[in-house]
């Protein structure tokens, strides 16, 4: 790895390429962990896969702090490293959805129905809680209507919870990696 700015690459190509890297590489790791729980025989969609909403905030801070080891000794910047995490978190959100949606058309309806059988059976177990809170009713129908029930649902729904995340990760880890 170079101490400093390569000479043939512009800071444009170098963003670009780190963004690139550890955005598809934290997507592709995201599609993984829902194969994994596939096959392991879990369910794809539930609350399980939400433990790979850890992969963007830490693709995000990775690739900064790569992008910080590019730039020595002045360091990146604040612009160029908050856009190097924007660009991370928007190609794993991408590359994450994308690979659900396909995930889900190759699995067929089968483990979709299952999972909407899960939820809906967790949201019963779960709507005293919600009636006991103020506007407790409408939350508890909100969150039932919610419920991803297609491929593009799930899809939907996995781009922008990982966007959410690394897109708020972005942000202070620019902040404290521009130099």
């Amino acid at each position: 790895m170079p101490d400093t700015v390569e000479e043939s690459a512009s800071p444009t190509k170098l963003i670009l390429r780190t963004a690139v890297l550890f955005g598809v590489s934290a997507g592709v790791l995201c599609v993984l962990w829902v194969i994994g729980l596939y096959l392991s025989g879990s369910n794809p969609y539930g609350p399980k896969r939400l433990m790979a909403i850890f992969v963007p905030p830490a693709a995000v801070i990775l690739g900064q702090w790569q992008l910080r080891r590019y730039f020595k000794p002045e360091g990146p910047g604040i612009l160029k490293s908050i856009g190097t995490g924007l660009l991370i978190a928007l190609f794993t959100a991408v590359v994450s959805a994308g690979g659900v949606y396909a995930f889900a058309q190759a699995t067929g309806p089968e483990p979709i129905a299952r999972h909407l059988t899960e939820m809906r059976h967790l949201l019963k177990q779960s709507r005293p809680m919600f009636l006991k809170e103020k506007n407790g009713r409408q939350q508890y129908e909100q969150t039932y209507r919610g419920l991803a029930f297609s491929a593009q649902g799930l899809a939907a729904d996995d781009y922008m919870r990982k966007l959410i995340v690394g897109i708020l990760l972005s942000i202070p880890g620019g902040v404290f990696l521009r130099k």
